[in-house]
């Protein structure tokens, strides 16, 4: 996560979440992500944002991928390292605010950003830009979030609308890349505690040229 948004000291914030021994968001990946598992490379290096508990983390690797992750919990990360090592594989992983992460340039096959939705408008043009610059030419993003619709529900998220997202948002963010797929729908989550009942989603799978 980040320390520069709206929810004030955002490492404080998560730390506490995190602190008892329950994985908040649960120990399965995130379904939108799983159900890319055929158009993702076989091979290569993929970077997890702000991968909170390493749910999302821990599955790529298990797929082969040499993965990267980073949050901004102190706590997460802990418990993201030890979820890798039940699940007998390894990650790089870092505590690492999105602001202040040195992101690479064209270094990843993979990207994949599930619910980053801390973010405000103007931090959240810079995260978009660092995922994208981050990625090789031919390299994919995988992004999950809420949409705004998602205020009339109260199965997670931020219950602020300029922190979700709409179709014309990301196709706009995202215009220098191939849209694979993007589309809003209604689905049943059961991702933890946190992540639970109906929610308004939106699924994007875009391809660097």
């Amino acid at each position: 996560m980040t320390t520069n948004t709206s929810f004030g000291d955002a490492a404080a914030m998560w730390n506490q979440r995190y602190e008892g021994d329950e994985l908040l968001f649960g120990e399965a990946p995130n379904d939108y992500l799983a159900a890319q598992a055929a158009r993702l490379p076989r091979a290569g290096r993929a970077l997890c944002v702000a991968d909170g508990e390493g749910r999302n983390s821990a599955w790529l690797a298990q797929q082969g991928l040499r993965v990267d992750a980073f949050d901004i919990a102190e706590r997460g990360v802990a418990k993201a390292r030890a979820l890798a090592r039940r699940r007998g594989v390894s990650v790089n992983f870092a505590v690492a605010d999105t602001d202040a992460l040195a992101w690479p340039e064209s270094l990843y096959d993979l990207v994949a950003a599930i619910f980053v939705q801390f973010a405000d408008p103007a931090m959240r043009e810079r995260l978009f830009a660092n995922m994208v610059r981050a990625l090789k030419p031919g390299g994919l993003l995988v992004l999950q979030g809420y949409t705004t619709r998602q205020l009339q529900y109260r199965s997670g998220g931020p219950q602020r609308a300029d922190h979700l997202y709409t179709e014309e948002l990301l196709r706009g963010a995202f215009a220098g890349l191939e849209i694979v797929e993007l589309r809003s729908y209604d689905a049943e989550l059961r991702e933890g505690t946190q992540h639970a009942g109906m929610a308004a989603l939106i699924g994007l799978v875009a391809r660097k040229r």
